[in-house]
């Protein structure tokens, strides 16, 4: 019946019903296919692919200096002095070979020839993209002793290659202002910007790049606010940044290492070649329970690995298992160290330099040229072997830190065992203190994670026991950052935790198996409470990131004042609020302010925190993966150093402290 229905209806189906997009239409119709998203990772992907051009230049050796510059507008501006884009009339297409690059899909010098023998934007739609997305591209070429200028809106041609004048360089310079409707909510990030442009300086030595900001001036706070990055970028007063480094990936990590404790001092460093593929690794230990390894391919940050960090981490464990058995550290019938073993405390930099580099999807998140992998491994395993016979004492610190990583790890696994054997029987082994809910449709059901007995009790009586658990924790949970997994398997907030959410942890982690989509951390609006939402978001970053990453935590936000006047009752979030509703105020009133969600009664806490309808509950997510890391290093870590230089740092923002 529904078939016969779908012939006889109106709807007709021609060929005046297929769309064909000309030129760049299909960047502006659906950006995120080209650059991934249209919201701040977008947005600084435009300037990444102009970079990457001038970085292929450098590659190539035709360019050692790069400028970035903010300017006023939200435009920005990326110059170098490589040989300048070529603006004769391309054969192809009739237009210059200026306005083909800028404006054609798969246009570029990367797919052919010998002008790049390696590059980053091999898939040729990178400039132009950024040409379809900005309301207003300038083009500006320095070539064979003229400059040349082309204008373009929205991807189109506002006036054809105009010589302008003469000049004694050579280079392009790309000056764009983003699409403000297509970027609605998206802002440039100084911060952002300086993190990646300094990875790329590590990454092509001898090459400087310089970061000019030439917006309007802004106060000393602005300043201060627009470096916040746990003090990895000191405080930006001169607003310009060189960054030129000739120590290449050694020097990126030390760099990385900043603040740690050290495990051996010389750093394992190898440039080779191999099949075709440059191969360059750099690797050192620390005293850290967490490793760093960051991966590039063609100066591009592969931030989901990809086939070259699979070799380099095959060929570190096996290298490390070979001289374990050689030199004894390892008896005949003990197993094997693990990939986990050898990668605790580790931080490495991998880059590998490709011609025909396989990524996947524009945003170039990971290499999958099997090619890359069997080089790195080649490479790494003769290199490393080479390295721990030539330094022994760094190998003898090397392997203390492996060898007690795995008996961690085996301690961690019984523990692990003891957690998941107590959570088999779902719904008879929950803790005794969760108070769980009726549902068991994990896409309805909450749980509020909250302190002490008297919150507990308050929040129990407010819920509603249909979709809304309650799992009290008492006083602070073991700070995870500075201990590992079997020593947090031995708190019993922590083994509470793990069985009430139902996804196990580490290696049988399950994130399927989630009972509740909303993981709700409720702490009183004080300093104690602040430091037990930290350390519950410090356990989530370390063992549960995949619930933050698909966006299952998130924290409530308990009101600090009630106002009262007359019958008339309001809640107040924060002081700015409440002194504004104050200021206004010629009637009398009554003020209370909530130390602790204990002080609310059921169903204050539920009209203000718990409702659905009324609540306010900020989502947990994490932008910067290497920040995060950095941030929960510095807070949460041993080092005492980096934490008091922070805090001084930014101690002069807090204007009110309560306690």
């Amino acid at each position: 019946m529904s078939e016969q229905i779908n012939k006889n209806n109106n709807n007709s189906y021609t060929a005046s019903d297929i769309y064909v997009l000309e030129g760049l239409e299909p960047v502006r119709k659906r950006p995120g296919m080209y650059i991934g998203s249209t919201g701040v990772e977008g947005l600084h992907h435009l300037i990444w692919e102009v970079v990457d051009n001038s970085l292929d230049e450098a590659i190539g050796g035709y360019c050692d200096e790069i400028v970035v510059t903010f300017s006023s507008n939200n435009r920005m501006s990326v110059q170098d002095n490589g040989r300048g884009i070529p603006v004769d009339i391309h054969k192809q297409t009739g237009k210059s070979a200026l306005e083909t690059v800028l404006t054609t899909l798969h246009a570029g010098a990367k797919f052919g020839g010998q002008s790049y023998k390696i590059a980053g934007g091999l898939h040729g739609v990178g400039v132009s993209v950024v040409c379809a997305l900005s309301r207003w591209l300038k083009a500006e070429v320095h070539r064979d002793g003229d400059i040349y200028t082309q204008e373009y809106e929205f991807g189109r041609v506002v006036s054809p290659v105009k010589k302008v004048g003469s000049t004694d360089r050579t280079g392009t310079t790309i000056t764009f202002e983003p699409d403000p409707e297509i970027f609605k909510d998206a802002k440039f990030s100084w911060r952002r910007i300086l993190d990646h442009l300094r990875q790329q300086s590590y990454l092509t030595r001898g090459v400087k790049i310089v970061i000019r900001d030439e917006r309007k001036q802004s106060t000393a706070k602005d300043a201060v606010s627009a470096s916040n990055d746990g003090n990895k970028f000191p405080p930006i007063f001169n607003y310009s940044y060189t960054f030129y480094f000739e120590g290449g990936l050694p020097s990126f990590v030390k760099y990385l290492n900043q603040g740690e404790k050290i495990k051996h001092e010389n750093i394992f460093h190898v440039s080779e070649e191999k099949e075709d593929i440059a191969v360059e690794v750099a690797v050192q230990y620390t005293q850290d329970i967490q490793g760093k390894e960051v991966s590039f391919a063609n100066n591009i940050h592969t931030g989901e690995g990809g086939m070259h960090l699979t070799g380099f981490r095959t060929a570190l464990t096996r290298t490390l298992n070979d001289y374990a058995r050689k030199n004894s550290y390892l008896k005949e019938n003990e197993e094997n160290l693990s990939g986990d073993d050898v990668r605790e405390g580790l931080t490495a930099v991998i880059s590998v330099k490709i011609k025909e580099p396989q990524f996947e999807g524009q945003t170039k998140a990971k290499l999958g040229n099997p090619e890359a992998r069997v080089a790195v491994d080649a490479v790494m395993a003769e290199a490393f072997a080479n390295y721990l016979e030539r330094f022994p004492q760094d190998a003898r610190a090397i392997m203390e830190k492996c060898l007690l990583a795995a008996k961690a790890r085996r301690a961690a696994k019984a523990a692990r065992e003891t957690v998941i054997r107590k959570g088999v029987l779902e719904g008879l082994a929950l803790p005794g203190k969760l108070a769980d809910c009726s549902s068991r449709r994990p896409e309805e059901s909450e749980i509020f994670i909250v302190e002490g007995d008297s919150a507990g009790g308050s929040t129990k009586q407010a819920r509603d026991r249909r979709f809304q658990a309650v799992l009290p924790i008492r006083g602070k949970i073991l700070n995870v950052e500075k201990a590992r997994l079997n020593r947090a398997l031995a708190s019993k907030e922590i083994r509470a935790l793990v069985i009430a959410m139902g996804t196990a942890i580490a290696e049988e982690f399950n994130i399927a198996k989630l009972r509740y989509h909303r993981v709700i951390i409720m702490t009183d609006a004080d300093v104690d409470g602040a430091h037990i939402r930290t350390l519950l978001l410090t356990l989530f970053f370390r063992h549960f990131e995949p619930l933050i990453k698909v966006g299952h935590i998130y924290i409530a936000q308990p009101p600090l004042y009630r106002i009262q006047i007359g019958s008339q009752v309001e809640y107040m979030y924060d002081d700015i609020a409440k002194d504004k509703k104050l200021a206004g105020l010629t009637q009398k009133f009554n003020l209370q302010r909530y130390k602790g969600l204990g002080e609310m009664n059921p169903n204050q806490l539920w009209e203000t925190t718990m409702d659905p309808a009324k609540r306010i509950l900020k989502q947990v997510t994490v932008d910067d993966a290497e920040a995060a890391d950095h941030i929960f290093d510095v807070l949460m870590g041993s080092e005492v150093a980096p934490r008091k230089k922070f805090i001084q740092t930014h101690a002069k923002t807090v204007q009110n402290l309560d306690v």
